[in-house]
């Protein structure tokens, strides 16, 4: 089938928009360059809606809940919340264990260590 007779859909989500790079009257082809960057061949057969999809910048407000942010992930994939390696029991991460919520080495480096030695964050200065 042809790609106007499947409805494939195309720069849907909010804020985004494809642009039609060029038009072959020959083969009746057009390409066009979708948010991600990439080029792709359409039927010039195949409907658009012209402008930009409504909702730009959703991603800018803060959650502010953590409902909401749960309702976010619960779609997405399970990555959230997110547990510090020293909340967590001896048995799951390096930095857990003890009776404090310490990290148990050197939170920092020298500037001049050696490089490859395993660090967990450069020093500051």
């Amino acid at each position: 089938k042809q790609w106007y007779q499947r409805r494939v859909r195309v720069a849907r989500a909010s804020g985004n928009y494809g642009t039609v790079l060029s038009h072959n009257t020959d083969t009746g082809k057009s390409r066009i360059k979708l948010p991600s960057g990439s080029k792709k061949v359409l039927d010039s057969k195949a409907r658009a809606v012209v402008g930009i999809i409504d909702g730009g910048g959703r991603t800018e407000k803060p959650l502010l809940k953590a409902g909401r942010a749960y309702h976010k992930y619960k779609v997405k994939r399970n990555c959230w919340p997110k547990v510090r390696g020293v909340a967590m029991n001896p048995v799951e991460h390096p930095h857990s264990g003890g009776n404090h919520q310490h990290i148990n080495q050197p939170s920092t480096i020298h500037k001049y260590t050696i490089t490859n030695t395993k660090i967990i964050q450069n020093s500051t200065k």
